[in-house]
């Protein structure tokens, strides 16, 4: 943003330090700060990018491919690749998403982008139901590796996913196991999902704890109700005496 005046280059740098600490929590508005930065600065790659990803966040497919595309056109960064191959899944085309994990663009990628062009492509075969191609897709020597990665919980859950999907649950639990010791900033629900698969009930103690609350009022109005009763039978009583 160094080509923009300086007011005007803090005004976009503060929508969009908003677009990236909204993006998870508040999709919709980040949403909202990426347009004024889009208003303000469209000829910025950065502006372009955000963009993108805060469309994506709001499942604003067409959009985001139109604005990752964008920024790949002014940067020439082949980063974006497959998020934008996501976008044609999200549009109904996970056949474009295949021609684009099989480009000779995925080999400029660093090793996150490929493992996540991996898992775009896995995805993609499974929109065409074809899991067992999804599962080999997801074979690779990322998904075997002791070492943990920023990809390895989503990797070993995308493939422990796909095997449960294809009726293969002994071996999907093994791997939703593998998912929970590989996920330790929570990334995935997979400990959830092994739970699940064991027969784990959980119980919601607040929810309990809500219906109590419910309940309380009403036997309230019940005892209310019964001295009410007691109270109009002692005055028949007297009524009759009288």
């Amino acid at each position: 943003m160094q080509s923009l005046p300086k007011t005007l280059a803090e005004d976009v740098a503060r929508n969009l330090v908003m677009v990236a600490r909204l993006l998870d929590e508040d999709p919709e508005g980040a949403y909202g700060y990426s347009r004024v930065a889009l208003r303000l600065a469209s000829r910025v790659a950065a502006v372009r990018e955000a963009a993108g990803f805060a469309a994506y966040a709001n499942q604003k497919y067409g959009e985001a491919l139109a604005e990752f595309r964008a920024a790949k056109r002014m940067t020439g960064n082949i980063d974006l690749w497959p998020v934008m191959a996501d976008c044609e899944r999200g549009l109904g085309r996970p056949e474009k998403a295949l021609d684009m994990a099989g480009a000779p663009e995925v080999h400029k990628l660093d090793k996150a982008g490929q493992v996540e062009m991996r898992l775009v492509a896995a995805g993609a075969r499974r929109d065409l139901g074809q899991l067992d191609a999804a599962i080999v897709t997801l074979q690779s020597p990322e998904l075997a590796a002791n070492s943990v990665q920023p990809w390895t919980a989503r990797l070993r859950y995308a493939y422990a996913d796909a095997l449960l999907a294809a009726g293969r649950e002994s071996e999907a639990r093994e791997w939703f196991a593998k998912a929970v010791e590989a996920d330790r900033d929570g990334s995935t629900d997979a400990s959830d999902r092994l739970a699940e698969l064991d027969g784990v009930e959980f119980v919601d103690a607040m929810a309990e704890d809500a219906d109590d609350e419910v309940q309380a009022p009403a036997s309230s109005e019940a005892s209310k109700d019964e001295d009410e009763d007691k109270d109009e039978d002692t005055d028949d009583d007297q009524d009759d005496k009288d």
